[in-house]
């Protein structure tokens, strides 16, 4: 087994699925730092684990479920989804799906640049309706390294600095909507990397909010923000399919701070 898919093997199984949370110390550097949206986890014990315990005192019967892993020895991007049922809300269950570019230092994990679709939480929560879960991979921990390739890298960066669009057959978030939610008129690629014909990537899109959120239509036109995380395939020169996934909540909770709520 690679040894990168090995360590995410107990990072799923043994510390994610088990809520074991003593499994951080083995598998992380104390320095491990997570980010998501504009949220920096930084410190394994200082912040993250609390960060993590809240998670499941909400969700004491969470769930994570793979269903694509892409590596390139050192780098690996997991492609995800968590569910469970959430005390907070009647024992309400819900599946949301996620995006994550780790970093590692050969033995332990030392970074997480990650997106989850919290605004699909949100909805199936509030409606009492969960979505269906996508199918797992089926044999995620079989994945073999895949060297990177400059022309992938070439492709997806045009792709990435177009504003993660809906070409092909990328889905975005939960596939309810193929409308971008922001016009790019600034996007930072924030980090990158490429295995085989596969692209992972995180990026920051700046300019106009284009509409299609919940409560959030009047707000067309202002200022918005959305940090995404995509994990896409290249053929012929150009992303022909793939994932991404945003942080939608974060977006509706800038343009309407009054109201939004998780």
């Amino acid at each position: 087994m690679d040894p990168f898919v090995a360590l995410m093997r107990r990072y799923v199984v043994d510390y994610t699925n088990s809520h074991d949370l003593s499994v951080c110390d083995e598998i992380m550097e104390p320095d491990y730092v997570l980010r998501m949206g504009p949220h920096v986890v930084a410190g394994r014990d200082e912040a993250y684990k609390p960060a993590t315990r809240r998670q499941l005192d909400q969700f004491p019967g969470l769930g994570l479920t793979v269903h694509q892993i892409v590596t390139n020895g050192e780098r690996l991007a997991l492609r995800f989804s968590e569910h469970g049922a959430s005390v907070r809300h009647g024992g309400a269950p819900a599946v949301w799906g996620g995006i994550g570019l780790y970093a590692w230092n050969g033995r332990r994990l030392t970074a997480n640049r990650v997106e989850q679709d919290y605004l699909a939480r949100r909805r199936q929560l509030a409606e009492g309706a969960p979505d269906v879960a996508p199918p797992p991979a089926l044999a995620p921990w079989d994945t073999e390294a895949q060297a990177p390739d400059p022309a992938v890298e070439r492709a997806a960066r045009s792709w990435a600095e177009a504003g993660v669009p809906a070409v092909g057959e990328v889905v975005l978030d939960d596939g309810r909507d193929a409308a971008a939610l922001v016009e790019p008129e600034t996007v930072v690629i924030d980090d990158m990397f490429t295995a085989g014909d596969r692209a992972a990537v995180h990026v920051t899109v700046s300019g106009a909010f284009r509409g299609g959120l919940p409560g959030a239509d009047e707000h067309v036109g202002a200022p918005a923000t959305l940090h995404a995380a995509a994990l896409v395939t290249v053929a012929g020169g150009r992303v022909v399919a793939g994932d991404e996934v945003g942080d939608r909540l974060g977006l509706v909770r800038a343009l309407t701070p009054a109201g939004a709520t998780r």
